[in-house]
């Protein structure tokens, strides 16, 4: 990962008081795709979330989204990354950390994100291209959505 990342999770101790559980640096660092790397800062499975116990599913493999979970990860896409046009079945939330990225959608449409911009993600097919000369840094919470439908079809993950 480009940039140092911290992670601090808080649980409980016995009698329920607030504790730390885990204050690292993120090492859990993987990639799929030349010029990409990821980082899987928590995920959840099931609905509503259960905040028991003291596991880490941090190292645990995933896909890119959980059925009926949530997924909370740090992507940096190098200038040049590699092209991968996907649809997830979820909804994304991303903020921009660093740098700046071109997301491209199926019908051509080009948006340029920037270090501070917001986005919300709606099963939508999409490429992400880095053409400038700095790493971009995106922290992205996925979350279980229905696959979208288009006259009465889903349209379901790909990529």
């Amino acid at each position: 990962m480009t940039i140092k990342l911290r992670r601090v999770v808080t649980g409980h101790d016995e009698q329920g008081r607030a504790k730390v559980l885990i204050d690292e640096q993120v090492k859990n660092t993987f990639s799929h795709r030349a010029g990409a790397e990821f980082s899987v800062i928590w995920s959840t499975e099931g609905f509503p979330v259960n905040n028991d116990g003291n596991e880490d599913p941090a190292g645990k493999k995933i896909g890119t989204a959980i059925e009926n979970g949530s997924v909370f990860r740090i992507v940096s896409f190098a200038p040049g990354v590699a092209p991968r046009n996907h649809r997830t079945s979820s909804i994304d939330y991303g903020v921009v950390m660093q740098g700046e990225i071109d997301m491209i959608l199926d019908d051509g449409v080009t948006v340029t994100l920037r270090a501070g911009d917001l986005l919300v993600q709606r099963g939508t097919i999409h490429d992400w291209v880095n053409k400038g000369t700095e790493t971009c840094v995106i922290a992205f919470s996925l979350i279980a959505a229905k696959p979208v439908t288009a006259n009465g079809k889903p349209l379901l993950p790909q990529g």
